[in-house]
């Protein structure tokens, strides 16, 4: 098995460093889900709702661009920034290692 690690800062501005399996084709919101943070995820990981909206705060520059469905979504969010992503849309891969990603989509 490959773990990598993952900081997660919540709404309350806690942060928790989390191993993360890589060989599961989990995405960042279904691993976030499973340890019980408070995600949405209304559509169901179909980039159609961004109430998995993260900020990516180290390591964005390892991830994929972002495809058509995720900017639709990320251009009409109030908060969204350059590291705004949906998690649903972020598969956990060894890339990854050592990101830290704060939860968004609560904020104003």
């Amino acid at each position: 098995m490959s773990d990598i690690k993952i900081k997660v800062q919540d709404y309350s501005g806690d942060v928790q460093e989390l191993e993360a399996p890589t060989d599961m084709g989990l995405s960042l919101m279904e691993f976030l889900k499973a340890n019980e943070y408070p995600i949405l995820a209304t559509c169901g990981g179909m980039a159609l709702c961004a109430t998995c909206h993260v900020k990516v705060e180290k390591g964005f520059d390892a991830l994929d661009e972002p495809g058509d469905d995720e900017m639709d979504q990320l251009d009409v969010l109030p908060n969204a920034e350059h590291n705004s992503r949906l998690a649903c849309q972020l598969r956990l891969n060894p890339d990854m290692d050592g990101m830290m990603v704060r939860l968004a989509a609560d904020e104003e």
